[in-house]
């Protein structure tokens, strides 16, 4: 019998998790000879569990839509590119001072289409996790960003931008790289190019470090993602000296991408599977690939001139807007 792969559930998904361990439980038993049948008590408490998953979801509170973008199984950038690039080939270094796998790139085709993409990997384990920073960026990351961005441009490809982060990595080394520099030149370089610049915000959009590869002509964002000038205990410690209020920041904040959407920040919002994007990933790449192509095919027999303008007074517009 196949087994139910072990799921990780969030504090305020613990009464999801015993409906669901009950199932698991009589699902164990239902192969054993036994004089009454359990299929129908199987039923009901799947069809139980799948209401109060379906009630749960319906009303996140933006500490708990927080907490479902951190999801530690929840599809990363990576997974992304697997399922969406084909033929994807990573390209390495700033050509300043290192590589820093925090920002992954390459070149690729999405749907036939050759597209630069770039993006925030935080990681899928312990060890990948180090390796690329938890996808919190140094000056080198964003550097290299801006370096591949302007190879999209001089081969006239779209750029295809991946943002999940906490924010930009903020260590001594990192200041003394000029961190804020790389990250100015960065967003900069997002308003300027000449080729069609769609992002998707697909977990967390941390504070500058999310902007400098999300200044783009659409702005896409899965529907328990979060994007926010700073992370709800930053802001916490910030505002009220006590991290501990990091659920009173999020909400004020307006994070969520229903907020942002009200305030026309973000132009879409990508509809998730009951239960966050970790619980069907088939379902949320084929829901992204079709967002991020419908966005493209808005810039289809633009000039560059034309493309430029429309982002540059995008931004424009949300800042006279706020």
């Amino acid at each position: 019998m196949e087994r139910s792969p072990i799921r990780t559930y969030l504090d305020f998904e613990k009464p999801i998790a015993e409906l669901e361990s009950k199932v698991a439980e009589l699902r164990a038993l239902e192969g054993e000879d036994r004089p009454v049948s359990i299929a129908d008590e199987i039923k009901k408490l799947e069809q139980k569990a799948r209401a109060a998953l379906v009630d749960t979801y319906s009303k996140l509170t933006p500490w708990q839509k927080t907490q479902v973008a951190r999801h530690p199984e929840r599809p990363h950038c990576l997974d992304f590119v697997n399922a969406l690039i084909e033929d994807f080939t990573p390209l390495a270094g700033d050509r300043y001072f290192a590589e820093d796998e925090a920002i992954v790139g390459g070149l690729g085709r999405f749907r036939g289409r050759s597209v630069m993409v770039i993006g925030h990997e935080k990681g899928s384990d312990t060890e990948s996790r180090i390796r690329h920073n938890f996808g919190m960026a140094k000056p080198e990351g964003y550097r290299k960003a801006v370096r591949l961005m302007q190879m999209a441009e001089q081969f006239n490809l779209p750029i295809i931008t991946l943002v999940d982060t906490a924010g930009a990595y903020p260590g001594i080394g990192a200041e003394e790289r000029g961190q804020a520099e790389a990250i100015a030149r960065s967003t900069d370089c997002c308003l300027n190019i000449g080729v069609p610049l769609i992002s998707v915000v697909i977990g967390e959009g941390g504070s500058g470090g999310a902007i400098a590869i999300a200044t783009a002509n659409r702005i896409l964002m899965l529907e328990h993602a979060i994007y926010t000038v700073a992370s709800p205990e930053a802001a916490a410690s910030i505002l009220w000296r006590d991290s501990a209020k990091a659920i009173d920041a999020a909400t004020n904040m307006k994070i969520t991408a229903q907020d942002l959407d009200q305030l026309g920040v973000i132009d879409v919002i990508i509809t998730e599977p009951v239960g966050g994007a970790h619980r069907d990933r088939e379902s949320i790449m084929k829901a992204t690939g079709d967002a991020i192509a419908r966005a493209l095919s808005e810039f289809d027999g633009k000039t560059p001139a034309e493309i430029r303008r429309q982002r540059q007074t995008r931004f424009m517009e949300i800042g006279q807007a706020l």
